[in-house]
């Protein structure tokens, strides 16, 4: 039962590292955390389809995450700019499901956005979160994140930072 405590605790240190990160703007180091054969996925309603088939809000590999963080870092990136600050609570995180090298960690997630460029509104992104990690040493890298945001489904305003 400790071991299971343990890495549940090492889990959730790494995620909430991961959303801090995220938060506040320090995309190379969030960048850092990923695998280099990761896959990015933020599919238009459930993740119940293959994204190669059908309309993806973000559906990326190492080298699509790449650019998207130089757009941000060097503000190519106008819908970000300047950046909307931003925090999000990470929870319900669970380990679903254990493989020889690694994990799948789930959560749920809220994130609030103050929207500067645009609206100048607080919008509110809630969702589910699936993360592929892979062990490496006593930490983890992140093969594959996969973001289910609940009104996805409906038209969505721009999403032009990382969730």
């Amino acid at each position: 039962m400790s071991d299971r405590l343990e890495l549940i605790a090492e889990v959730e240190a790494f995620l909430y590292l991961e959303a801090r990160l995220a938060d506040e703007s320090r995309y190379a180091e969030w960048l850092a955390l990923f695998d280099d054969q990761v896959t990015y996925w933020v599919p238009k309603g459930r993740a119940d389809y293959d994204p190669t088939t059908r309309v993806s809000y973000i559906n990326d590999n190492r080298n699509r995450l790449e650019t998207r963080v130089k757009q941000l870092e060097t503000g190519v990136h106008y819908a970000q700019t300047p950046p909307s600050p931003m925090r999000r609570v990470v929870s319900n995180i669970e380990v679903t499901e254990q493989l020889d090298d690694g994990l799948v960690a789930e959560s749920n997630f809220v994130l609030y956005e103050h929207s500067l460029q645009a609206s100048n509104e607080l919008r509110v992104w809630a969702g589910h979160a699936s993360h592929g990690l892979r062990r490496v040493d006593d930490s983890f890298l992140i093969r594959s994140k996969t973001v289910e945001i609940v009104n996805s489904s409906r038209s969505l305003p721009t999403l032009a930072f990382l969730l």
